[in-house]
Formats: C-alpha cells, sequence, structure tokens
C-alpha cells in the first residue's frame, strides 16, 4: 500500500467544538472549534484548523505547536508579561513550557500542527 498525500481542506475534517474549559477563562465565554485532519500512527502528530470567538484564557503548553493565523488577531502573553499581536498572514511556533494568555480580538481562525514527546 502506498502512502497518499492528504490535502488539508475545511469542511472535510473530524470537528470538535465547545467552550474553552472554565477554569482556563479569564475574560469572556469563547467558543472553539477544532477540525482535525490528521494523526500520525504514534499519536504525536496532529493538524488541522482551530477557530475562536472573542476571550482571553490561560495556557500552558507541553507540545510545540506551529500556527499560522487564516483570519482574525489575537494577542499572546508570556508569563513574563510580553505580549505579541498576531494576525492574518502571521506563522508562528509557540514551544512546549510556554505558560502565558491567550487573548482573541473578535475572532480567529488558524492552521495548527502540534509534536508531542
Amino acid at each position: 500500500m502506498s502512502v497518499k498525500l492528504l490535502r488539508i481542506q475545511e469542511g472535510k475534517g473530524e470537528r470538535d467544538a465547545g467552550p474553552v474549559a472554565q477554569e482556563k477563562v479569564l475574560a469572556g465565554a469563547p467558543q472553539q472549534l477544532t477540525e482535525h485532519f490528521f494523526t500520525n500512527a504514534k499519536e504525536n502528530f496532529f493538524c488541522g484548523v482551530w477557530s475562536s470567538d472573542a476571550g482571553k484564557w490561560t495556557l500552558t503548553y507541553g507540545e510545540d505547536e506551529f500556527c499560522y493565523i487564516i483570519e482574525g488577531e489575537a494577542i499572546i502573553t508570556d508569563a513574563e508579561g510580553t505580549s505579541e499581536k498576531v494576525s492574518q498572514g502571521d506563522a508562528f511556533c509557540i514551544p512546549a513550557g510556554f505558560e502565558g494568555t491567550w487573548e482573541t480580538i473578535g475572532s480567529v481562525k488558524k492552521f495548527y500542527a502540534i509534536y508531542e514527546e
């Protein structure tokens, strides 16, 4: 059996929707939608599309994540208080061990790729 190319097309993945965990929420009542497209055989690499409406919540990363903002904007603040605004067209990585906050302004959508050890 040959391995095939997997195209990432919105509306074709496994969807999971719901609120950000209440214990993490600092502002608003953000709802999120994740559309999973791929998980590798070792189940330690994942990719898909994630979106959220307005809100702010705490982050604690145990994994490495690559993000590409498709639309909208967010402010990511690290534990030392340094903030980065990300918006449409921005690509960035959040390394394992990162702690801080994510604040979605309006709504945001991103491609993500996550690697866990």
